[in-house]
């Protein structure tokens, strides 16, 4: 287990249960919840490592709900991941906007989720300790010189063993032969005084006048029942170097052995190292394909996106002070390009009438009751009245503050709506309407670096 902790907020109990194994598959531990309201409970007392949100639910939707997390300073750095079958760069972009790290697509697969998680550094990193390996193929090169023993002379080279044993065994068979030359020469000599001393015993004196008697002695080895006695010796000179044959026989056996375990080890640890050169390779083909990705990154436009209540301004107030804070940080990032500033209009569900004005309905009016469904503020603004005087000085002296690295650029981009308006039905009220409205009705700073 890898320790860390994940909330999947859904109101579909397959999408979290399909979820939930990818996560708990690499080791987290894994909470879920059926609506926002739920999930904001439940960081009431617990923190997770991450947050898969879906956007669509009962009741609180998933933008809301990133909208409360990000708000909240105890919960503000707990990274959310959208989990939705909505598509689209403005989606997207709407989803970062709000503190989003990114969107998951609802028909997630393993690598994605994978990817996710690398980022995020939830995984250890997928690149796994390489000096291990290598290490433990040591250990198994070493184990047949192990086994063979355990002396100074175990940790020379196997193929050498039999170079070492051949001279010792010879030295040693040469003096067990010269120790057997020693004992029957002795033991030759030994006899052959014995049976000199019987003969003289045996012989008698001749006396004078006697025929002097000529005795024409035998061989001592041609003496009957010699033969036996001599066949013994030779046997009994004959068995230490039988014996010492066997050894050496052996010993040839064992020295091919750890010859043919040695050879093998070597096929098992080239193997390893080739497997090695291509997990090498794998790994640096990633991380180019990875620095490339966050050189593209990098060069891509980021957008951020500002809601305007309705009858504010467009381009002025809160707006003002964002595409403020957002030229400062893009300079001090270094950041050369134009700073696009585009309006949108949003339609509103409106009480009241054309004399006395109009006004926001009331969220629990019924939608279809709304006395005019659009926006008649903004459309009775031109294109200088959508700015205030504040926000055309600051567009218009940026690219001289800056020395021309950075351009501001203001456009209308009349009702195109970020998000879809809900069915008109009889359950449907103006507040949901409303929502939709407020999101719609918005201004968009989109930063294009220089290509």
């Amino acid at each position: 287990m890898t320790g860390k902790r994940a909330l999947i907020v859904d109101d579909s109990r397959s999408a979290r249960v399909i979820l939930s194994r990818m996560l708990e598959s690499y080791g987290l531990l894994v909470d879920t919840a059926e609506t926002a309201e739920q999930a904001l409970e439940f960081l009431g007392h617990t923190r997770p490592d991450v947050i898969f949100m879906d956007h669509l639910m009962p009741g609180m939707d998933g933008f809301q709900a990133v909208q409360a997390i990000k708000a909240n300073p105890d919960t503000a750095v707990i990274p959310v991941m959208m989990y939705t079958s909505q598509e689209g760069e403005l989606y997207v972009s709407q989803a970062r906007a709000l503190g989003a790290v990114g969107v998951l697509p609802k028909t997630v697969k393993q690598v994605d989720v994978s990817r996710v998680l690398y980022q995020l550094h939830l995984l250890p990193d997928r690149r796994q300790n390489r000096s291990a390996l290598f290490t433990n193929v040591a250990q198994v090169a070493n184990e047949p010189a192990a086994a063979a023993g355990s002396g100074p002379e175990s940790a020379a080279p196997q193929q050498d063993l039999e170079a070492t044993l051949r001279p010792l065994i010879a030295q040693a068979l040469k003096e067990q032969h010269s120790e057997l030359r020693r004992f029957m020469l002795a033991s030759f000599e030994a006899f052959a005084r014995r049976v000199a001393a019987d003969v003289k015993t045996d012989a008698r004196e001749p006396e004078a006048g006697d025929a002097e008697i000529v005795v024409e002695e035998e061989p001592w080895w041609r003496a009957p029942g010699r033969w036996p006695l001599l066949a013994g010796l030779a046997a009994l000179a004959l068995l230490p170097t039988l014996l010492l044959g066997v050894l050496y026989l052996r010993s040839l056996d064992t020295t091919e052995g750890l010859a043919e375990s040695n050879a093998r080890l070597a096929e098992v640890v080239n193997d390893q190292q080739a497997r090695l050169a291509g997990i090498e390779r794998t790994l640096e083909a990633a991380s180019a394909r990875t620095a490339a990705a966050e050189e593209a990154a990098r060069n891509a436009p980021i957008t951020t996106v500002v809601s305007v209540p309705y009858g504010e301004v467009p381009l002025a107030g809160t707006r003002l002070e964002q595409l403020r804070r957002l030229i400062n940080e893009l300079v001090g990032d270094g950041f050369r390009g134009v700073v696009r500033v585009e309006s949108f209009v949003g339609d509103f569900c409106l009480e009241g009438s054309g004399l006395e004005g109009f006004s926001v309905a009331r969220d629990d009016l019924a939608a279809q009751r709304c006395d005019l469904v659009g926006n008649p503020v903004e459309d009775s603004l031109t294109s200088a009245q959508r700015q205030s005087l504040d926000f055309a000085n600051l567009a218009a002296t940026v690219e001289q503050q800056t020395d021309g690295a950075v351009r501001v650029e203001i456009g209308y981009g009349g009702r195109r709506p970020a998000e879809q308006y809900p069915v008109q039905s009889d359950g449907l009220t103006a507040g949901e309407w409303n929502r939709v409205a407020l999101r719609n009705n918005r201004v968009e700073f989109t930063a294009e670096p220089l290509g």
